[in-house]
């Protein structure tokens, strides 16, 4: 019989994010009293056959599964579970075996994310997050897809302090729907664009080129220097230093999905010197785009 195929990640219209372990580090030390709890990871699965998890010594971090379509299993303090649409499972941070793992006939579709504190044990505690639970059976959670959501697109905008709190911010709520949903009534928010945000768009559009600040001036018939000071009291860099911040966020996304060499990086987020690129990155992450590689090995 042939082996069962067992894969963590590369699902057809996934999305995934990794914050970068010096980005979240320099976060808190700039602002240790709104990082109480703070997101680390998130994620998205669609029709995910074949996914597998298992984590032989646990995990440091608590990891949120949301089930909304098929269905997956998972074994939390040596015992079996099945995870259905419209069920959670929260696990707490642990030094014991856990997994999960998306059905054989009904792969489960599944929103997730890890989170962690600097006291995730009394955290834990005080919310009643214990590895005892099995899967939690709650009406379709919108409130939480769309904070998800709203959380992606502001990380995919990319890791400035502003966008980190706003994830961190958002993350409260979001666990609130799945805690205490009865609370909970969806908003729509407006989200009109402005200047600042078409112009990260377009940066988002562009990573695989250069940029320079007269060309995003212009785009906005603005001069370079007001632009360059709406930009800067908007999201708190240059507008070169966020477009360069946007380029390393994609080499870490690349980096960690993708085993194409680094050269080929390089080109992508539009450097055509792979040295240059590896010194830039090593400086905005802390760790050498090989080195995170090899790290990224290791989580998710």
């Amino acid at each position: 019989m042939a082996k069962k195929m067992k894969i963590r990640d590369g699902f057809e219209g996934e999305k995934v994010i990794y914050i970068p372990e010096k980005v979240l580090k320099d976060a808190k030390e700039k602002s240790p009293e709104l990082f109480h709890i703070y997101l680390t990871q998130i994620g998205y699965f669609p029709k995910a056959a074949f996914h597998y998890r298992a984590r032989e010594k646990g995990c440091t971090e608590n990891i949120l599964i949301y089930c909304i379509q098929g269905k997956g299993h998972c074994i939390l303090d040596n015992k079996r579970h099945e995870v259905n649409a419209n069920q959670f499972v929260l696990l707490p941070a642990t030094n014991k075996y856990i997994s999960y793992w998306a059905d054989d006939e009904d792969p489960w579709t599944i929103y997730w994310l890890h989170f962690a504190s600097d006291q995730i044990d009394h955290v834990n505690n005080s919310l009643n997050i214990q590895i005892t639970k099995p899967p939690v059976q709650i009406p379709l959670n919108e409130n939480a897809i769309s904070t998800w959501q709203n959380i992606y697109q502001t990380l995919e905008m990319g890791y400035s302090h502003e966008n980190l709190i706003s994830a961190s911010f958002s993350l409260f709520y979001l666990l609130a729907t799945f805690l205490f949903p009865e609370r909970h009534v969806h908003n729509n928010a407006d989200n009109s664009s402005d200047i600042i945000t078409k112009t990260i768009q377009n940066m988002r559009n562009k990573l695989n080129i250069k940029l320079t600040v007269e060309e995003m001036a212009t785009q906005h018939r603005l001069s370079v220097s007001h632009f360059s000071n709406l930009f800067r009291k908007t999201t708190g860099m240059s507008p070169i230093d966020y477009f360069i911040h946007l380029k390393m966020q994609k080499a870490c996304q690349l980096l960690y999905l993708d085993r194409t060499r680094i050269k080929a990086i390089a080109m992508q987020v539009g450097y055509d010197n792979p040295y240059y690129f590896s010194r830039l990155f090593k400086n905005y992450i802390g760790i050498s785009p090989n080195g995170y590689r090899q790290r990224s090995k290791n989580i998710g």
